[in-house]
């Protein structure tokens, strides 16, 4: 507020009005423009920090845009006159209060004479401090009697800096309200010089920005939530990579399979991680030497993503490299794994197809669960094994699973693959696209060369989930 004491100042000349209205015209504009922005991200998912932090920025920068639209509006209109004090039973009734949210009931002005001990509020002052005109303003002696205990010192300071060291007041203390609640109130002022130079008074204006401190609350708030999570989401990714890659055979090229007889096995293999998911899923892929001599080859695919996902797959491949040494025949080896789902603590949905290969027979004997079949490709075609009959793991109790026979020849080519391979969002893939391989796989030397041309072919496509590729090449 304007003091009668500034005699050694000019008097301070008001804007020119054309330029503050162009000016709030230019603010309302931007203001419909972000209501528009708000309203599209007032449906969201509150359980999502990181929409939670779009939503808390919207409303912070519309509170900002009306603070400054109903600034600029008083700018234009002048600074409202304070009043002095009235004893009690003179001063006239106070008019009714602005609009709520008005900058009227947000931001007063007050002067406190140290010559005279007069205090001088606007009526604005007396709603921001929630306080009846009739009580008079506070002195600089009783204003920290409103304040919050921590915050009096930072006022007492403030006041003793302008009124001995004349310097500018710029802070912001915390209030309470007769009717217990609390507001937040930033004051600007400064020392009100006589003609001699000394300080005769202290003027100041001062603003609730109470809404526009929470709503820096919330942005700050769910940006740290938001970043507590990236960081528990990177973890959780490295501790499920790290899982995976300690489950999973690092297998770089071929992996010779001990005890061969006059037919071998070349094997080769891939993860392909999600194209729209950074999290690991529950795919799975391995080739276990038997100590029989025969081979063991799977795939399989558990429901969900990071670490309950890689867990539950190492658990189900354990259990089933054990039974496939102990001899178990694929078929029961699915009925079992079904059954350890069920009794899993954290019950999952899963498919899995299970293939043990007798070098000496040249026969493969296999069972599925709900899985893609195994690919044969021979002189160049390539074509899905009839599938036995099998339901997803987990699906339903006390189920069997049917294994089939067929005989494999020195040349063919062995595809196993987990169903995210050939899902995609566009819906143009399937296993169409592995058996358009053939022509290569025939010309390929080795598995590695087989695994590369599915890379080439299907590892840049966007896939909807993770994806395995198992590929044996009988040797004679």
């Amino acid at each position: 507020m304007p003091s009668h004491l500034f005699a050694d100042r000019p008097a301070p000349q008001p804007p020119e009005r054309d330029a503050v209205d162009a000016l709030i015209d230019r603010t309302r504009t931007l203001r419909g423009d972000m209501d528009a922005v708000r309203r599209d991200t007032s449906v969201i998912d509150d359980d999502d920090p990181q929409q939670r932090w779009q939503r808390a920025l919207c409303d912070l920068a519309v509170h900002q845009l009306d603070d400054l639209g109903e600034h600029l509006g008083q700018l234009r209109d002048g600074i409202p006159r304070a009043t002095a004090a009235e004893p009690a039973g003179e001063h006239p009734p106070a008019p009714a209060g602005p609009p709520t949210g008005s900058l009227l009931s947000r931001v007063g002005s007050a002067e406190w004479n140290l010559l005279t001990d007069e205090v001088s509020w606007s009526e604005e002052l007396y709603q921001v401090f929630g306080r009846d005109p009739q009580a008079g303003g506070l002195s600089l002696d009783e204003l920290p009697s409103v304040l919050l205990a921590e915050d009096q010192p930072l006022l007492t300071s403030m006041v003793t800096d302008c009124l001995v060291d004349g310097r500018p007041i710029d802070g912001e203390f915390r209030i309470l309200l007769p009717d217990g609640g609390m507001r937040t109130l930033h004051m600007m002022g400064e020392p009100v010089l006589d003609a001699d130079g000394c300080t005769a008074s202290m003027w100041a204006v001062l603003r609730d920005v109470s809404k526009l401190r929470r709503s820096q609350h919330i942005v700050g708030r769910t940006r740290d939530t938001l970043r507590r999570q990236e960081q528990l989401a990177r973890a959780e990714h490295r501790m499920a990579v790290e899982l995976q890659e300690a489950v999973l055979p690092p297998w770089s090229g071929s992996l010779p399979i001990p005890g061969q007889g006059a037919s071998g096995l070349d094997i080769a293999a891939h993860y392909l991680p999600s194209g729209s998911s950074d999290l690991i899923g529950g795919d799975w892929y391995d080739a276990l030497p038997l100590p029989d001599g025969r081979t063991l080859l799977t795939v399989g695919d558990l429901t969900g993503h990071g670490i309950p996902a890689t867990s539950a797959m190492a658990m189900l491949l354990g259990a089933l490299r054990g039974m496939a040494v102990a001899g178990v025949d694929p078929g029961p080896v699915m009925g079992h794994l079904n059954q350890l789902i069920e009794c899993s603590a954290q019950p999952a949905l899963g498919s899995a197809v299970c293939c043990r290969f007798d070098p000496t027979t040249g026969t493969l004997v296999w069972a599925q669960a709900g899985h893609p079949a195994p690919l044969l490709f021979r002189d160049g075609v390539g074509r899905p094994l009839p599938a036995p009959d099998g339901v997803l793991l987990g699906a339903a109790s006390g189920v069997s699973y049917e294994q089939d026979e067929v005989g494999l020849l020195p040349g063919d080519v062995l595809v196993l693959h987990t169903g995210g391979l050939t899902d995609r969002s566009d819906r143009s893939a399937g296993p169409d696209m592995l058996l358009g391989l053939a022509p290569r796989f025939a010309q390929a030397r080795t598995a590695q060369d087989c695994v590369r041309a599915v890379v080439e072919e299907l590892g840049s496509a966007e896939r909807l989930d993770d994806a395995c590729v198992l590929v044996a090449r009988v040797e004679a």
